[in-house]
């Protein structure tokens, strides 16, 4: 079993033992003998199993068991403790199980809001907070349903909870030692690029676009969605103004996967603000980077790019032969893009396509009619890619896969979920239940280019109650804080980082590093044993445990980030910074 389905089990086993000794302690209140056994039966077959997901998970890493080994197993304990011996021998009136019953329910209630209200790191506050809330909700339960606890029995209970929960929230509130962070960077002049080859202006604004026959409300960049294709040639200079029109929220371009220079990144409050209506910013780089590209807004994205603040960067060497084909797939108001087309290819021509992922969640990719190679991912080449056919291919939020291949005589078909987007003619297949690439083990291995690492950073993926703002949220954390409370990663230029991601949650969290490409390393232990692979974009699925690296070479203040959108805007984001 996966780490991430054993994450699964544990919480749904978890639910199961805590409903049954809450179960088991409203029918013994109620006098019904068999329910009441039933349910205890039910709720100790749970905990038993639970004791052997918590071992799993703990040998997965501690990240996934930390706050299920400190708090739900010593609750666990004295649940079985208190309500096993009660009902070794069960008494003659049921009733008086009723409240150690109810304490094992109680305890069991307090690990499970720790998984899921506190997540990871496991911390000495929230283990009281729990202890508060099983101390005080019993000590009520035993003056309802009786016998009366003598009055020092009831005060000591009682001063267990006020001093848990003092002591708890004390914990809880004390803000975290956050190391300083150097703020010594500045907007960077643009003029050392050298004069500009390539110009282009963007004006972003609101608009109705037509899609399937529908009009759609949108915002976009010069009235159609996706924007206008940018393309260039390794070596030209760009220069592209951004303008808005009447964005209220602002805009801006962030050049995604394109290691542009700080200056350059588009991120609204890190390196520029935020370009109200009426007004402009001019991006200028080098385009030295050949391969597939995306641009889109980074203002409140969340918004702005599901609304259709997007379009494609295409770099490419020159000379270019054959037919090239850019298809960025996203979803606006609820409808896919793009719509289907068809074009003619004459048998034997190179065919490239650009498959560009401009959603927050994963797509799958499948070409029929042909085999193919995958050339490129996140616009760099692979080494030794070898031929694949009957293959899907998934792409993760934000990344880019290039499929190349030469044509045939006969109809060839790519299909995203199942759906036909672009093809040469008609193509019936059913593509659902062919294998999926792993890239991991795809294309001519190398050796890693470093043998040391000079930094180190564990990123832990959750979910978690965030008391910090002006209203509690459930946001989506790292390493137990929200954005904006998640301490930044500070390196030094030179430095060779290494990142660990782990993901703890239940849903896949697609991670993106501005500003440089990362070397992935192992996934869940396995080294990558194929290609070497820089991404800016992979996607980390529940129980994930990804090794990456990286050398520091591009100074500045970048945005790391969940590419689900609505997981970056609920707090899934922190800051890479340079000393």
């Amino acid at each position: 079993m996966s780490t991430g389905s054993l994450l699964a089990a544990d919480l749904v086993i978890a639910v199961l033992a805590t409903a049954g000794w809450l179960g088991g302690g409203a029918a013994s209140a109620a006098r019904r003998r068999r329910l009441t056994l039933g349910f205890a039966a039910v709720a100790l077959l749970a905990t038993l199993a639970r004791a052997v997901t918590i071992v799993a998970l703990a040998r997965a890493g501690w990240w996934f068991a930390a706050e299920k080994v400190v708090v739900a197993a010593p609750l666990s304990l004295a649940a079985l403790l208190v309500a096993g011996v009660r009902l070794l021998r069960p008494p003659a009136d049921i009733r008086s199980a009723a409240v150690a019953l109810l304490f094992a329910g109680y305890a069991g209630s307090g690990a499970l809001l720790v998984t899921l209200l506190h997540g990871y790191p496991v911390s000495p506050g929230a283990a009281l907070l729990a202890v508060a809330g099983v101390a005080a909700a019993t000590t009520v339960s035993w003056r309802v349903l009786g016998p009366r606890p003598s009055p020092v029995v009831s005060r000591a209970a009682v001063g267990v909870a006020v001093a848990a929960l003092v002591t708890g929230t004390g914990l809880a509130a004390a803000p975290d030692a956050v190391r300083e962070v150097p703020h010594e960077h500045e907007y960077r002049d643009t003029g050392a690029v050298g004069e500009p080859t390539r110009r282009f202006t963007l004006t972003a604004g609101t608009a109705t676009v037509r899609v399937s026959g529908r009009d759609v409300a949108a915002w976009a960049f010069d009235g159609q969605v996706p924007g206008p294709e940018l393309t260039a040639d390794v070596g030209d200079v760009l220069e592209v103004t951004l303008r808005n029109r009447d964005i209220a929220r602002g805009v801006t371009l962030h050049w995604h996967g394109y290691d542009v220079p700080n200056g350059q990144d588009g991120v609204p409050g890190v390196t520029q603000e935020a370009v109200p209506p009426g007004q402009e910013f001019v991006y200028r780089f080098r385009a030295d980077q050949a391969g597939t590209y995306w641009y889109h807004t980074h203002a409140v994205s969340d918004v702005g790019v599901r609304m259709g603040l997007y379009g494609v960067l295409v770099v490419r060497p020159a000379p270019v032969t054959g037919v090239d084909v850019t298809v960025p797939v996203h979803t606006l108001a609820g409808l896919t893009l793009p719509q289907p087309r068809t074009e003619q290819v004459e048998a034997g021509v190179p065919v490239r396509l650009r498959l560009i992922n401009t959603d927050s969640t994963t797509h799958r990719y499948a070409l029929a009619g042909t085999a193919f190679r995958v050339a490129a991912i996140d616009g760099s080449d692979l080494r030794g890619p070898t031929p694949a056919v009957e293959t899907a291919v998934l792409i993760p939020a934000g990344g880019r896969y290039d499929l190349v291949f030469t044509a045939p005589a006969t109809p060839v078909a790519l299909f995203v979920d199942g759906r036909a987007v672009w093809s040469t003619g008609p193509v019936s297949t059913a593509t659902g239940s062919w294998p999926v690439l792993d890239p991991l083990g795809y294309g001519a291995g190398a050796p890693a280019p470093w043998a040391r690492f000079d930094r180190e950073f564990t990123v832990v993926l959750d979910r978690g109650l965030d008391l910090r703002g002006l209203l509690p949220r459930y946001a989506h954390t790292v390493n137990g804080a929200a954005a904006p409370d998640i301490p930044a990663q500070v390196v030094r230029l030179g430095d060779i980082v290494k990142f660990t991601v782990v993901n703890r949650s239940l849903v896949v969290h697609p991670w993106h590093l501005h500003g440089h490409h990362v070397l992935v390393l192992a996934r869940n232990g396995a080294p990558a044993t194929g290609s070497p692979l820089w991404w800016d974009s992979f996607d980390v699925r529940p129980g994930d445990v990804w090794e990456v690296a990286f050398r520091a070479d591009n100074p500045g203040a970048w945005a790391n980030h969940c590419h689900n959108l609505p997981h970056a805007d609920a707090g899934m984001m922190l800051h890479l910074m340079y000393r």
